[in-house]
């Protein structure tokens, strides 16, 4: 099957064709810039969730989809997964997560592996982004690895950026704290039947109210969920279009995608660098020994010999 057959059965709802488009855009092959051409445009809504391990986000995403699909919206997830030390490939994978959605055509859920990248993204997420985008997903979700307060790729990113705490957690705590508590458009309690829960909440509230905002400005909402019983995500679902709607005023949704394509190329350079530029065993075995530092490692590198 060739790119644009495969593109027209991706549309059509191809889980198949899709998982090997998104192949393409992960591994970076001969066909990617083809197939860039062949999927422009696309006015799909990013979510991103974030949030440390445990605090449900894979179930909230399921309960969004659902909600989305009661809608008649097309669903793509990117799960961001750690990778394993021995394949490199996503821990847990697409089986896990698929078991709600398996029977829909109108759902795509892909596992992928971080591959040493960090900041909760990998690499290509941006590009399978733009990919689901163009094969005309409504919605794209990006969740992400939850490794802490350093995951803030996913601003840059997602339209919008959902953090899920959860109580008994610590969450409480780390509110106060600057990092990834600071990028998030709404604040979602999951978990919410448990206790401690309203002291969250407060806690919550109560950051958000020491933060001066000009008149216009988003208030990020603090939303209550128990997303294993699909409790709170319609007002969740709500919330989110509410932040779409106030994006779309003027030009705040036109500066997203600006930076959303800066962090692609930004990225890529990135790869590309990387690719280039490597550091081989014997250099860092030079450097552990103490035959050579690490400035003059790196300009080696480099192929600065000044």
């Amino acid at each position: 099957m060739g790119l644009h057959d495969m593109v027209a059965a991706a549309r059509a709802g191809d889980r198949r064709a899709t998982a090997r488009l998104l192949t393409i855009v992960e591994n970076n092959t001969g066909d990617a810039a083809e197939l860039a051409g062949l999927v422009k445009g696309g006015d799909a809504q990013i979510v991103g969730i974030t949030g440390s391990p445990g605090v449900g986000k894979s179930t909230l995403v399921s309960a969004l989809i659902a909600a989305w699909r009661t809608q008649g919206l097309r669903v793509g997830v990117l799960a961001v997964d750690p990778s394993s030390p021995f394949s490199g490939g996503a821990i847990l994978g697409d089986r896990v997560r698929m078991a709600d959605h398996a029977l829909d055509d109108g759902v795509y859920i892909r596992s992928v592996a971080t591959r040493g990248h960090l900041g909760g993204l990998t690499a290509t997420t941006t590009a399978g982004v733009r990919l689901l985008e163009g094969l005309g997903f409504d919605v794209v979700i990006v969740e992400t690895v939850g490794v802490g307060q350093a995951e803030v790729e996913i601003a840059s990113l997602a339209d919008t950026t959902l953090l899920l705490l959860a109580p008994g957690m610590g969450d409480g705590i780390q509110a106060v704290k600057a990092g990834v508590v600071e990028i998030a458009d709404i604040y979602v309690v999951n978990k919410a039947d448990r206790p401690g829960a309203d002291g969250t909440v407060r806690d919550l509230k109560a950051m958000m109210s020491l933060v001066r905002r000009e008149s216009g400005e988003w208030r990020q909402p603090v939303c209550t969920t128990v997303a294993s019983e699909a409790k709170g995500v319609d007002d969740l679902v709500a919330a989110i279009a509410k932040h779409h709607d106030w994006l779309s005023e003027g030009d705040r949704l036109a500066d997203t995608r600006r930076r959303r394509a800066a962090a692609e190329i930004r990225a890529r350079v990135d790869a590309a660098l990387r690719e280039r530029y490597k550091v081989t065993e014997a250099l860092a075995e030079a450097v552990a020994n103490g035959e050579t530092d690490v400035a003059s490692a790196a300009r080696s590198v480099l192929g600065d010999t000044g």
